[in-house]
């Protein structure tokens, strides 16, 4: 694909919403323009004839098209009201299939929501390993740009800077007392032992600290470890409230490193990250 496929990837995945629930859905207002429709009466038949295609697989078709309306001001003093529709991801795919062959941005369209739908297949086919590599990776990046922002602030000595993290997340463990406590030696890498439930709240540790150091925009190398420390407290403190093991108390599991080469294969189509860390 060239670049005009990746410009057009990257504006869908802009027009992609994230819900309570954590499902993704687009608005049909949205995709009208991303289609190039020009008017909504054209786009609504593209519309109807997807909803007939969803109801013909045997789905459920409120399931995957929800409609909205809100109100929008249209002079000084008037509004009215405008129709819009929630769109599962099938349901994009659908009104991308029965949409107008001619236009280059159905084309896009198609095959943007079915490389997505192989996407999802993939992961939801994966073995819990495969999901704890993928999260491990996750950790790991989001640990690189938080060592970016943390240096930016001002942060020089990050084993300090890490070390607060996890004390205020492990009940005041630091990182040779957490691995003395699970039984792990010295020279292993915790978070490669570290189970799902333990890394989520680590990246959830990771970038909440992130977040706070550039939004309370957050200066000197004491106030970095500081903050760090909080964010760890307070994640803690979500766990406890929800009745969660706390972190210390998670038995540890096999190192990934032993996993990462007999699952390459199969994730071709998912992003891969680097597995190059130390403690991040």
């Amino acid at each position: 694909m060239g670049p005009e496929y990746t410009a057009y990837v990257r504006k869908m995945d802009e027009l992609r919403k994230i819900a309570p629930d954590e499902s993704e859905y687009w608005m049909a207002r949205d995709l009208q323009a991303a289609l190039n429709y020009e008017t909504w009466r054209s786009f609504t038949s593209v519309i109807e004839r997807a909803k007939e295609a969803c109801k013909s697989s045997g789905s459920v078709i409120e399931k995957h098209f929800a409609d909205a309306s809100k109100m929008v001001q249209i002079g000084s003093s008037a509004n009215r009201r405008l129709d819009d529709v929630f769109l599962s991801r099938y349901a994009c795919y659908l009104i991308a299939m029965n949409g107008d062959p001619a236009k280059p941005e159905v084309g896009f369209a198609q095959t943007y929501f079915a490389v997505q739908a192989r996407i999802q297949e993939i992961q939801e086919q994966l073995t819990d390993a495969e999901k704890r590599v993928m999260l491990r990776e996750r950790v790991q990046n989001a640990n690189r740009v938080l060592s970016g922002v943390a240096h930016d602030a001002g942060v020089q000595r990050f084993g300090i800077f890490q070390d607060a993290g996890y004390r205020g997340l492990y009940g005041g463990l630091g990182l040779k007392n957490i691995k003395q406590r699970k039984g792990l030696p010295p020279s292993s890498d915790l978070l490669d032992h570290a189970g799902r439930a333990e890394l989520a709240a680590n990246e959830f540790r990771i970038t909440q600290t992130e977040q706070k150091i550039l939004r309370d925009k957050i200066v000197g190398e004491e106030n970095a470890i500081h903050a760090h420390h909080k964010v760890g407290e307070r994640v803690r403190q979500t766990i406890r409230e929800i009745g969660g093991t706390m972190p210390e108390d998670l038995r540890p599991e096999e190192s990934v490193k032993k996993l990462r080469s007999a699952i390459r294969k199969r994730r071709k189509l998912l992003p891969s990250g680097s597995s190059s860390s130390s403690e991040s």
